[in-house]
């Protein structure tokens, strides 16, 4: 059997296990089972006889497409702008769609010196990684209340040349200079907790470069510089979406990251309401929704006197996907 054969097969045995981009899905297994360089080599290897080994190592990896696992859990990373993400049951598979987010941050940051971002959600740390490696002189903090997460976010870190010897910090071991993890490695560092709940004093002074004794105890002091942008892509999924979604999504992401509470909103409505007395002037909070979230959060805005509402986003699809706020 040919390579062709064998990709033609493998594209209607995807299209009737409902698979999409069949075709797309198949070239990618394909040729990561047969190591090869990319999706290109395949086109120039059409009439390559494939031997019994080769086939043999496709197999499984057809199979588990064809259960629905997500391609880049069998390929094991993703590219999120040309930064390498590896992607496994940890966290969510960063999409596409996602990556206007980091652009909305580049473009509000332009001229300000070492701003301090924090990305709330990490996830596999893709934004975190993106901001850090392409904003000029960046202070990044992301957190996470998932420790898994977290162990998956600093691999990438490490991957991409970020904070390859930092432990994770936890913001319960805030105020304890021994606590394993509080050095501060690059320009990325990592805080374990409940959304701003993990953004502590001692953890702002360590990212900030600032001495530890102007922290001075776990809660925020005048002295330590505020947020210059908050970014965060929240579970926003109604909960009662539970079990209608892909099962790409419903079998192999964990429902720590998806689920919102009944409209979707609950952790994003927690998140705004934390960021009272936590922004300097100006600053801008960009926020990943639902395409159909915006208008509820627009209505909802003078519940936070201290931001102002600045506009729904839509994505490179047509779709609202982001809301951002200002900081007065």
């Amino acid at each position: 059997m040919t390579v062709l054969e064998i990709l033609n097969r493998t594209k209607v045995f995807f299209e009737k296990k409902g698979v999409p981009d069949a075709r797309l899905d198949a070239e990618y297994i394909i040729s990561y089972g047969l190591g090869m360089k990319n999706r290109m080599d395949l086109y120039l290897n059409f009439e390559k006889p494939l031997t019994a080994a080769e086939l043999d190592t496709l197999r499984p990896l057809v199979a588990r497409r064809a259960n629905r696992e997500p391609l880049q859990h069998i390929i094991g990373d993703t590219s999120f702008r040309g930064h390498i993400i590896k992607c496994d049951t940890r966290a969510l598979v960063p999409r596409p769609e996602t990556e206007e987010l980091v652009d909305m941050a580049k473009k509000s940051l332009e001229g300000v010196t070492a701003p301090f971002i924090v990305e709330v959600g990490t996830g596999t740390g893709a934004i975190a990684i993106a901001c850090a490696k392409e904003i000029e002189g960046a202070k990044v903090l992301a957190t996470d209340i998932s420790n898994d997460a977290l162990a998956l976010a600093r691999e990438n870190a490490a991957a991409n040349g970020l904070d390859t010897n930092a432990a994770t910090t936890s913001s319960a071991a805030a105020g304890d200079s021994n606590a394993p993890g509080e050095k501060t490695a690059g320009s990325l560092q990592f805080a374990q907790g409940d959304l701003l709940d993990a953004v502590t004093g001692d953890i702002v002074a360590k990212v900030a470069g600032a001495s530890a004794g102007s922290a001075g105890s776990p809660t925020l002091s005048a002295t330590l510089p505020k947020i210059s942008c908050l970014i965060a892509n929240l579970p926003y999924i109604p909960d009662g979406e539970k079990g209608k979604l892909q099962p790409e999504v419903d079998k192999f992401d964990p429902e720590l990251a998806l689920y919102g509470g009944p409209d979707g909103l609950t952790l994003v409505r927690k998140l705004l309401q934390q960021t009272e007395g936590r922004m300097s002037a100006g600053a801008p909070i960009f926020l990943e929704i639902g395409s159909e979230q915006a208008p509820m959060l627009e209505a909802e805005a003078d519940n936070y006197p201290w931001l102002e509402f600045t506009g729904s986003h839509k994505d490179f699809c047509g779709n609202v996907r982001f809301v951002s706020y200002k900081a007065k």
